[in-house]
């Protein structure tokens, strides 16, 4: 194989996950659970942008027995849920950006 051709390639590579990585921290996706007790949102990088929890959610937890565990379980959720969205866009992205190479299925 001609090496120029294979640093054209790798070249081209590079090009593509740079704008893979551009296009991930610019994608901001949002999820919340407890009927809206707590948000997330993220970016497809997976990166935190902030977390709201209802003023409700934390008055629940001045009483005689507060729910700590339910709040826990709900941020937990959030994020989890956020992070399955932000999951979603970046294999959208890597079949948009590979989809013309043919490669054998399950590598995304």
């Amino acid at each position: 194989m001609n090496p120029f051709k294979i640093q054209e390639m790798l070249g081209q590579a590079k090009q593509m996950q740079d704008e893979v990585q551009q296009k991930l921290a610019a994608t901001v996706v949002e999820a919340s659970s407890g009927g809206g007790a707590v948000t997330v949102k993220m970016n497809g990088k997976k990166e935190i942008l902030k977390i709201t929890i209802d003023p409700a959610a934390v008055a629940s937890l001045s009483g005689p027995h507060p729910d700590v565990e339910m709040l826990e379980d709900l941020i937990a959720a959030a994020f989890n849920e956020a992070g399955r969205r932000a999951e979603e866009i970046l294999k959208s992205s890597l079949q948009g950006l590979l989809g013309g190479l043919n490669l054998p299925p399950g590598i995304l």
